[in-house]
Order: C-alpha cells, then structure tokens, then sequence
C-alpha cells in the first residue's frame, strides 16, 4: 500500500483508498489526479490481458445524437497523430485483444484491451490524444462523414437530395428494430424531466439538426479531465503507466485554462406514474410490441439493484417462470421478457411482450400487477429465487460476457461510479451481496420488493410500438426529390462542390510522415504463441469421448454432439424443433418448472442446439449434429449427466402448446433478426448457393428453418399430434451411445463424477441416410422492416484450387481494414463492411446497414483487383497487419470458448499443430504472397452468389438482377 501511495504521489495523483476484490482476484486502488481533477481506478491482479479505458459523463440534452457523432469522430485523427483514421490503423496493425468506443445513455467510453504492456501504453496514447486534442477542429470534413451531410442522387426528375453519414446510417438502421423503439419510449415516459427521455445514438429526425459548432461545443464542455474517469486493468507498471498519463496529457492540460465544468445535468426524475404512450411506427403487424417499467431506486442502492435483477430472472428468465406463463397463458403475444436495465443514475424493471395482439399493452399491465400480487401473497416459491442466486453466482464467477475482464470490469464500475464518488467500488463487489440476499430469501424479502415494484409503485409507466403500415421509403423518397426539385441551382451545385470536397478529402493518402507518428509493433515483437494443450480422444463404455485440458478455474463443461446424418435431409427441420424445445418441456420426473428451477440450482447453463461442421478439405463431408451442453460449478458436475440425461430421454412432447408457445417466440425472433442483424443471415444464405454444408445450416437454422417453422405455426392444430410424435421418434433415434461423441473440460474428479452419474442410453450408431441437395445460385433479395440494407456474396476457395495458409487471414484483415473500410464505409455510409476467409472454404464479402446495394456490389467485385494491384505496403505496414493478426490467433479464451473451438478442429479434421503452422505462416508472410491471393478474390466476388436483406425500395431501385422475395409476407 506504501508503494501504491508513493507511486501516486509521484505523479501527481492523490491516493484515495484501496480495497481488496476477491471478485477480481485482486486489490481497487481509488486516485485523483490533483491539477486536472481526473479520476483514476486501478484494478490490480495477474491478468496479463491488460486494459485502460478513459470515459466521460455525457447526458444527451436532444436527439441528434451528438455525443455518438463525437465518439466516432475524435478517432478520426488528432494533433498528435494527424491521419484519417488511426482507429482503423490500431485495428490493422496492434496486438489489441479489445479496441472500441461506446456511447451509453449518459456516458461515452474509449476501452482498449492488449496482452502486450507496450502495445497498451501505445494505444492508451492513441486514444488519450484522440479524446483531448481531436482533428474536429481542424477537419469539418470529419463531422460530415460521421455524422451527417446532404448528397443529390439521380437525375432529372429523379433527382433526390438525402442525407449521408455513418452515424445517421447506423440509426436509420438501429430504430428499425421495434424493440429499440419501445425502449425509447418507455424510457421517455419514465424519465419525462431528465437525459434518459433522449435518445442517446440519435434519431434520423434529429440528426441532421446537429450543427458543427454545436457539436464542437458539446466537446470542449464535455471531454476534459475534470470529467474523466480512467480505468486501468491487470498485471501492469502502475508507475510507467501513471507517469505516461501525467506527463503525456493530464499536466499539461491542466495548465490550460478550460473554465468551470459545466457539462449536461445528470439529474433524477422525481417519481412518476406516467400516462400510458403508444408509439406509431412503419413496420410490419408481427413487430407490435409493448412493455411496462418501473424504477428500482437509485444506482446508489446496489444491493436492491442487484435483487431486482435476481427476482426478475426468478419470475421471467424462462417460459415456465411464473410470470412469464402468466402472460403466455393469456395468449396476448407470441413472447414476453423480462429485464433490469442498470448502468443509469435511476435503474429500471422492465417486462415487455414480442409479436403483441390488439390490446395487449393494457392486459399487460393488468397481468403484470395480478400476478405480482399473487405471488407476493404467497405464491413466490422460494427454491426458485434461491436457484436464481445461484445461477447468478456462476454468471459473475465464469464471466464469460466475451469482452476482455478489463472491459467488463470497467464498465461494471462505472454503473455506480458514474453517479457517486461515496463508493466507486460498489458495482464490482458481489459475493457478500450474495450471501446477504441469499440470507434474505426466508425474510419475505424478495416478496416485498416485488409488491413494491409492480403492485405499488409510484414511478411505471407502460409504452407500446403500434405498427402504422407497409415498411418502405416511399415517403422518404418523395420527399427527398421535393426537397431537391426546391433547390436553385445555386443551392445544387454548393451540395455537389460539398460532396466533392467531402470525396476529396477521403480519397487523399495520409502523409507519411503523419503515418510513421503512429506508434507500432514489428514482427520482433511477436512472442511465442499461448501453451495450448492437445486433446485426448478415447473411447468409453461406448462412446467417443474428446477429453480437453483447458484451465477452468473449478468450473466444467460437458458436451454431447449427436450426429444427425441417420436423418433424411427433410427430417432436419424437425431437428432443429426438437433442439428447441428440449429443457422446456415435461419429463416423466419433473414438470418443465422443476426442470428449469433444477438448472438454475445446480448448472451454470444447459441449452441444445443443432449446429453443422464440415471437413476441412473434403466439402462434401459434412456432420450435423444435436448438440446438448451443459456446465457447472466442479463439485456438481453430476447434475451436467443426470439432468439433461433425463432432458434427453423422459421428455414428454404432448404438451403442445407449450411447443407452439416455443416456436412462436422463435418465429418472433429470427424475423426481428432478419433486420437488425441482417449481414449474418445474408452471408448464412449467399453461402447455401455454394457449400453443401450451408444448405444443411439452412434447413436448421436459416431462411429454409424459418419459413419451414411459419408454415408448421400456420398449420399448427392439425399438424400437432403428428408433431409431438415425430419429436419422440427423433429423440428415440438420435439419443443413443453409439451416435454420441462427449466432450468435458474440467479436472479429472469432476470427469470420473459426470461419468458415473450418467445413464448408458445403449445402442449402436444409426446408418446414414442424409442427402444433400446440391447447392443452387439463387441470387435473392430479402424485404424486411428496416431502413437500411445488408449484402453478401462468397464462393468456396476450394473451387479456386488455392489451400487454406496464413495469408488468407491477412488478406481478410487487410481487405476489411483498409480497401473495404474506406469504400463502403467511409465514402459509402455504412455502418459496417467486411471480408471473411475461414479453414473450411467459406470466403464472404458483407455490408451492415448499408445506405447502398449496386455501390457496395461494385466495390466487392473490384477488392481482388485491388489487393492485386494497389496494396503495396511499406515494410512497417505489413509487419502492423502480421502483428494484428497473430495477435487475434493468440487472444485468450475463456474456456468454455476454447473447449468449442478445439471441439471445432476435432470434427472439422486439424488439430493444434496445424493452426500453429497457420500462425507461423502469418508471421513470415510477404506483402508478395498476399496480392498474389487477388485473382482468387476476383473469383469469390466473380461467382455472383449474391444475397441481400433490407428495406424494400432500396432493393427494388437497385439494378441487379435478384429474386425479390417478402420474406415476412406470405
């Protein structure tokens, strides 16, 4: 503690506190840096994967999105690192294990994660320096591109003046999803007096408002060190780190005179109960939706915070919780969720209902508080709450959210801090609460609180989305040709000399002196690569076993893959049904409420899922699989066999209403999907019209699974019976010993109890019966409510001849990172762009929420050329893209992913000495072997398989030949 008080001292920081975490393993030490007022946590353990992040307190005082314009662009360049783009440079060329920048509600933060200390001190000044000392001031060009400006497109009476920009293309995009749009306004209902009736992104309405000066301003009042809160994480030198923060930046800009802080108020919302608020909203019928909010308290009260979020899970975390079965039982929507929305000064309880009926809003508030009532009245079952508490315990203690610990952590942090100084540690302290709620359970206390929020609150509201009409830009487009048919010709060609400008300034190289400022790793920076450990395969009592040692810290893991290929290619659908419901269902020992209670008690996580692996070099050898997974605390790793033996075996599929309840939310879930994250279903299905693998994906998972699953909900009633028996034929054919490969990562204890506890479920292999159709070029075009647009297309690499090496994941970065990058996203708008090469032949090119398709399309078929020919990197640049790349192959894993990916590369056909061979293949490669991939990139781009999601009217306009298909309508 003496050193940590000198080394703080030293430079010119004030300690405050320190505090031992066993949650993190580790020791909070609290400072203040005195000139400039900043505020500084360490969070000290033995992480190697070190983290900083630097935040500030950013309210939204209005929709246009400011701050989200702000956190794009300070990343656009800075006095000390003057190119375009040194966000991108960092994501090309460093060892960064996590490298973002996030806007919240009331806060904006710049998280970068690295295992190397000098790659995180050289990222740490690439941000420091980006946040305070920004190119915004210099660069209008920069608040353009990010944010918003306007282009005339077309011609003649076609003519169309619009607006462009990455920020109001990703909104566009992101209050297409009906949940978004409910949340806003529920929020807004909540909060009608402070930040949190705003949104914080932006609205497409409010955007273009925005003025450059205004959002200058809200710079200079907002991002300085008296409004900072910096973060430092794991198995760093505290003194090299403090030194380069005061010295570098915190000093010195506490000897320039800023005035007092007079940032946005973060104030609270004195309780309301507010008039109920229907938001109308162009979208299909199936998106209505609705919810009701009441607030917790204040983010100071954690331990009732953290209760909430206990209780909500207990009587909503899955169809049987009895609040949720209330609501389903009532038959008003197709699926209901329940939630705690923390991380605000005022967190909040939310239940709210998917794929609502008319009506639905009021009985859901009706619902919600008869059936609080009841069980705070008594009838709470207590062994649900106390499974809750545990199931938490676990998700805290595996923290496995899939972001760096340090980012994780700092972000937990924050959800207190943010609002109080009195105790910046509160959120990251959680086993005493535990103990303490646990200890609370027979006190009636859980009962309470749930009578306090939901039968007497004195601060609700409830809010529903009401969908308006056909999803579309008609009117959008009508009026943007108003507006450009009101131009004069003055005003026309100031917006065109504008646009050129605007192009000008992105399309000019950055000078390589600016460049050669970034700081760098070389390949003589490369360590050696991360200890991983082969797996063992055996065979025991009759089934595969693929034994993994991977440190899990007392957790385990166990999987079963049950191979699928017995099944005829039209029985995969209902495969894919039977995953679906398995665990939701009766067995003949426990009704499905039992189930879940049991899982939540003694399992960190149980779930079944189909999934499809492919042989690495053979594309027509190809193994579906029902996969059954499950992990546990060491000591309970019986309950990983006997309970979902049990799920596998005993289940009882007559119950089927409460399939069709499933299958609704499903439904419900894939269209939601379709538009908000419609790249991945775009690359999903442009990849069915050239693998036979992904032909097998489609019919389990992909548009094939969803219209086979609309028309099974369509015709329910008379295909019920037959269903529920058809599930048990599946169950009974796949669920033997001789078909199951089980894979189980823990300690060899926790082996010997999973294996004894076990149920032998004897039986030979079945014989295979699986035929493939041969894949088909569909070149389709998906109409779905958003207002953006989503394109892929791909080929197999096998088809090209070319073997799978370390420069296709250098092509992959370099494609994504720099052509890609500032083609579609820069100039084009959208919000993201990229390519993708994995082992086992599938090279993809995807746009996200993409203002543009005949654009986009374009440049992919142009990206081979490119590579080929225009990529000629300096030796500095090449050796940035080889050290980036490595590093993403040496990133650690928590060990519930590595033990997926190793189960990957077992039925995939490579073990660990080949992804080495990659790895060093990476390390040794030539700007010479990558260009020589080009003419195989033209091919991927040749083939056309094409496949698109998105609004109709920008499908429609575009003058590629595709199959234009409403896929919500029938």
């Amino acid at each position: 503690m003496t050193d940590t008080k000198t080394i703080t001292a030293r430079h010119g920081f004030a300690w405050e506190r320190s505090e031992d975490l066993p949650e993190i393993e580790g020791t909070a030490h609290l400072m203040t840096h005195v000139a400039s007022g900043a505020r500084l946590m360490y969070l000290a353990n033995d992480d190697a994967n070190k983290a900083f992040s630097i935040s500030f307190k950013t309210p939204a005082a209005d929709d246009t999105g400011v701050f989200h314009i702000l956190e794009h662009s300070v990343l656009c360049g800075s006095e000390k690192f003057p190119v375009k783009e040194p966000f991108v440079n960092l994501l090309k060329t460093s060892m960064q294990t996590f490298l973002n920048a996030m806007t919240f509600p009331d806060k904006t933060m710049y998280p970068v994660a690295s295992t190397n200390e000098r790659d995180l001190l050289n990222l740490m000044d690439v941000y420091l320096d980006a946040v305070f000392r920004p190119n915004i001031y210099k660069r209008p060009a920069i608040f353009e591109q990010e944010g918003w400006h306007w282009e005339l497109e077309g011609e003649g009476d076609e003519e169309r003046l619009v607006y462009n920009g990455v920020v109001y293309n990703e909104m566009r995009g992101a209050l297409s999803e009906p949940d978004a749009v409910l949340f806003n306004g529920l929020s807004a209902a909540l909060f009608p007096d402070t930040t949190y009736r705003f949104e914080s992104g932006g609205t497409p309405a409010a955007i273009p408002t925005l003025t450059y000066e205004a959002f200058l301003e809200n710079h200079r009042r907002h991002y300085r060190p008296d409004n900072s809160y910096i973060i430092l994480y794991g198995n760093l030198d505290l003194d090299r780190f403090l030194a380069f923060i005061d010295e570098g930046y915190l000093a010195p800009l506490s000897a320039e005179e800023r005035g007092p802080l007079k940032a946005n108020p973060l104030g609270l919302q004195a309780p309301v109960v507010a008039e109920p608020v229907a938001v109308a909203m162009d979208t299909a019928p199936e998106n209505a939706c609705a919810a009701v909010g009441s607030v917790i308290g204040t983010a100071a009260e954690r331990e009732r915070v953290l209760a909430a979020d206990i209780l909500i899970d207990a009587v909503m975390g899955s169809n049987e919780a009895p609040l949720k079965r209330a609501l389903l039982d009532a038959g008003i929507a197709d699926d209901a969720l329940g939630y705690v929305v923390d991380s605000v000064a005022q967190p909040f309880a939310v239940v709210s209902l998917r794929g609502a009926r008319p009506g639905a809003a009021e009985r859901l508030e009706e619902i919600v508080r008869s059936e609080a009532a009841r069980l705070a009245d008594g009838g709470l079952d207590r062994d649900l709450v106390r499974a809750a508490l545990a199931h938490g315990q676990f998700v805290m203690r595996e923290r496995n959210f899939g972001y760096a610990d340090g980012v994780v952590l700092a972000m937990a942090a924050l959800g207190g801090w943010l609002y109080s100084d009195d105790d910046p540690m509160a959120y990251l302290r959680f086993d005493d609460l535990f103990a303490a709620l646990t200890a609370r359970v027979e006190e009636g206390y859980f009962e309470r609180l749930l009578r306090e929020l939901f039968c007497e609150s004195g601060h609700w509201a409830r809010a529903e989305v009401v969908p308006a009409g056909a999803y579309g830009e008609a009117a959008a487009e009508a009026d943007a040709r108003r507006r450009a048919a009101a131009l004069d010709p003055q005003e026309a060609e100031a917006i065109r000399w504008a646009c050129a400008d605007l192009r000008a300034a992105q399309e000019a190289p950055d000078d390589p002196a600016a460049v050669a400022k970034l700081p760098q790793l070389t390949r003589g920076d490369i360590g050696p690569a991360p200890a991983e450990e082969m797996w063992e395969e055996a065979r025991r009592d009759g089934v595969d076993l693929v034994r993994h040692h991977v440190p899990t810290h007392g957790l385990a893991y166990a999987y079963r893959y049950y191979d699928l290929a017995s099944l005829a290619f039209e029985e995969l659908p209902y495969a894919a049904v039977l995953a679906s419901v398995l665990g939701k269902l009766d067995t003949a020992r426990h009704s499905a409420a039992e189930i879940d209670t049991l899982s939540q008690a003694h399992l960190g996580n149980m779930g079944f899922a189909c999934e499809v692996h492919e042989d690495v070099d053979d594309r027509d050898r190809i193994r579906p699989v029902l996969v059954a997974g499950a992990s546990a605390l060491g000591e309970n790793a019986a309950w990983m066999a006997t309970l979902v033996d049990e799920v596998l075996t005993e289940t009882d599929f007559s119950d089927t209403e409460r399939i069709r309840d499933i299958l609704a939310q499903w439904r419900i879930a894939m269209e939601q999907s379709f538009a908000a994250n419609g790249h991945t279903a775009a690359m999903a299905r442009a990849a069915s019209y050239y693998l036979p693998a992904d032909v097998v994906r489609e019919a389990l998972a992909g548009v094939d699974y969803y219209r086979f699953l609309r028309d099974l909900l369509d015709s329910f009633d008379e295909r019920a019976d037959d269903l529920a028996a058809k599930l048990g034929d599946l169950a009974r054919r796949l669920v033997v010993d001789g078909n199951c490969t089980v894979s189980l990562a823990g300690s060899d204890a926790d082996l010997d109890r999973f294996w004894e506890a076990r149920t032998p479920a004897d039986g030979p292999r079945p014989e295979a019966a699986l035929v493939v159709p041969a894949p088909v070029n569909r070149r389709e075009a998906f109409a779905v409510p958003t207002d953006v647009t989503y394109t892929a297309c791909g080929w197999d690499r096998r088809l090209t001849g070319l073997p799978y090496t370390g420069p296709w994941l250098l092509a992959s970065r370099i494609l994504t990172y720099d052509y890609l990058w500032g083609e579609v996203r820069v100039k084009g708008g959208a919000y993201g762009v990229g390519f993708r090469c994995n082992r086992a032949g599938s090279c993809r090119f995807y746009s996200y929420r993409d203002p543009r398709i005949d654009e986009t399309r374009a440049r992919f078929a142009e990206a081979g050329s490119w590579l080929a020919g225009a990529f000629d990197p300096t030796e500095a640049e090449m050796d940035g893209y080889v050290v980036s790349v490595v590093a993403s192959l040496d990133a650690p894993e928590k060990a519930r992913a590595l033990l997926r990916r190793q189960d990957g590369m077992y039925f995939a056909g490579y073990g660990i000495a080949e992804r080495a061979a990659v790895r060093r293949e990476v390390a040794l490669a030539t700007a010479e072997e990558v260009r020589a991939l080009g003419p195989a990139v033209d091919a991927i781009a040749g083939a056309d398989c094409v496949c698109v999601f998105g609004n109709r009217d920008i499908i429609e306009a575009a003058s590629g030949e595709l199959t234009v298909i409403d896929l919500l309508n029938r």
